[in-house]
């Protein structure tokens, strides 16, 4: 199996309801990612999920598909991401966010 390299993956949860002025919080953690040139980063948009308020979204009931899970995903070397936070910090008050340490393998990376 081949080995990759040690990176931390940030996770932070979040609604589409969640905004700062006009925009999307997941679209302004993404931009800034990216002007910091952080390795890669994803929204991950949820069909069904409940947070802190127990209230439950889904796209399966038409009433409740406002406001569905986003999943914010950073990926980069610890340091990086610990850098980021103060970003996270100021625009996802309130949201869960989660670090992890994890291995970085290409695809293509010879498998032994």
């Amino acid at each position: 199996m081949a080995r990759g390299r040690p990176a931390t993956r940030l996770l932070i949860f979040l609604s589409e309801d969640d905004r700062v002025g006009h925009r999307e919080v997941a679209e302004l953690l993404l931009e800034r990612a990216h002007e910091r040139g952080l390795a890669g980063a994803t929204v991950w948009r949820g069909i069904e999920g409940f947070g802190a308020t127990g209230y439950l979204r889904a796209t399966r009931l038409p009433d409740l598909a406002r406001g569905l899970p986003l999943v914010v995903e950073v990926i980069d070397d610890e340091a990086a991401v610990d850098a980021f936070l103060p970003v996270v910090r100021e625009l996802a008050r309130g949201a869960l966010v989660t670090t992890e340490a994890v291995m970085v393998t290409p695809a293509d990376a010879p498998s032994a």
